[in-house]
């Protein structure tokens, strides 16, 4: 993805304006200069070139316009087919769905005040903590031995630190509770004076596509320039920096930080797409599940098959000043990743389809022995 900007040369042999052909412009005869034959033909030859160039100009156009036409009208035809077949996955399950949902609220009841904030919270933590405490598993023991091969930064917690951990675990509880609670209640009431939904009816397969699309683009752009700001220079130093204690962080620390950061950073943005919409307790849920497995995935200090690549966050991580949202179209637009493309992690920053893991595909150059 770099750009490299060679040299340009001039052959000596090609310089216009040479000592000689002065000399030979100024011998000529004024005949010679003012000369009409010569300039009736030109004009000539120079229109018969331009018009023969139209028609290829045209045709060009022409080809590109079909092959991009033929190109769109398969991807429509995909998208539909695709999107069929979920519809027809979705109805035939969607009565049992709603079924389930009323199911649920006959047994916590219709209150949306204890949906959005009591059964928020508890939803929220037993999401992160049922994952991440797999991936906590995973650091304490050191097993299984082959999850060691997938590592991003080999040799780092292993086993992890327990008193490190144990900070940890306090400060994530913390906010999750003390900070989250208060925020849980003030979103609530942000949704009130948008106005709620009916909270009986699930939202269509389509609406909820819909949604959850909006919510991932309102949300890298919430976290990247909230994120960017927190690592100016005095917000880095009295907030950020203890969720940079971690260059090699692990899937818990997603919310180890700073009460003052983690609303700011992730809580606020997941949540303004949801505010925006006016979305559904049932479709918020189903984003806070998406971004809790995102941000422990990103944490992880895992680069594991079948999920998606957790390189950039992990760089961050390791460099500070690269890669500060989600999905990298802002660090890509602003040139935060510049430094990150130029190294073998952003090689391996796909989604590996195979068990072998992203160093072993993608290692590291060997050093030069001086």
């Amino acid at each position: 993805m770099d750009m490299d900007v060679g040299n340009v040369c001039v052959e000596p042999g090609a310089t216009p304006g040479s000592s000689e052909e002065a000399a030979d412009s100024e011998r000529a005869p004024p005949q010679r200069k003012m000369s009409s034959p010569r300039a009736t033909v030109a004009a000539p030859t120079t229109t018969s070139s331009i018009e023969s160039q139209n028609p290829r100009l045209l045709s060009s156009l022409y080809s590109f316009l079909v092959i991009v036409s033929f190109f769109l009208i398969g991807f429509a035809a995909f998208r539909n087919t695709l999107t069929w077949h979920l519809q027809r996955f979705w109805g035939a399950s969607g009565d049992f769905w709603q079924s389930q949902w009323d199911r649920f609220i006959d047994f916590t009841g219709d209150d949306p005040a204890r949906l959005w904030v009591l059964n928020t919270t508890i939803f929220t933590m037993a999401v992160y903590w049922l994952f991440g405490g797999i991936y906590t598993l995973f650091d304490v023991s050191c097993r299984p031995t082959i999850i060691r091969r997938y590592k991003m930064q080999p040799g780092t917690n292993e086993p992890v630190d327990r008193r490190r951990l144990a900070k940890v675990i306090a400060t994530v509880l913390m906010n999750q509770t003390v900070v989250g609670v208060p925020m849980a209640y003030c979103m609530y009431q942000a949704m009130r004076f948008r106005g709620l939904t009916d909270l009986r009816e699930l939202p269509t397969f389509h609406w909820v596509l819909a949604e959850l699309s909006f919510c991932i683009f309102i949300e890298e752009i919430g976290f990247y320039y909230a994120h960017r700001l927190l690592h100016s220079r005095h917000l880095y130093r009295h907030i950020h920096k203890r969720h940079h204690e971690w260059t090699a962080p692990i899937a818990i620390t997603a919310i180890y930080c700073h009460p003052i950061e983690h609303v700011f950073s992730n809580l606020v943005p997941p949540f303004l797409g949801i505010f925006m919409l006016g979305s559904h307790v049932a479709v918020a849920w189903l984003w806070f599940t998406l971004v809790i497995l995102s941000t422990l995935n990103a944490h992880s200090g895992y680069h594991l098959p079948f999920f998606p690549s957790p390189e950039a966050h992990d760089f961050h991580h390791l460099k500070f000043n690269q890669c500060f949202g989600v999905l990298g179209v802002l660090d890509r637009l602003h040139g935060t990743d510049a430094l990150f493309r130029t190294t073998k992690a952003y090689a391996r920053h796909i989604m590996m389809l195979s068990f072998i893991p992203a160093r072993e595909a993608f290692p590291e150059p060997a050093k030069k022995a001086f």
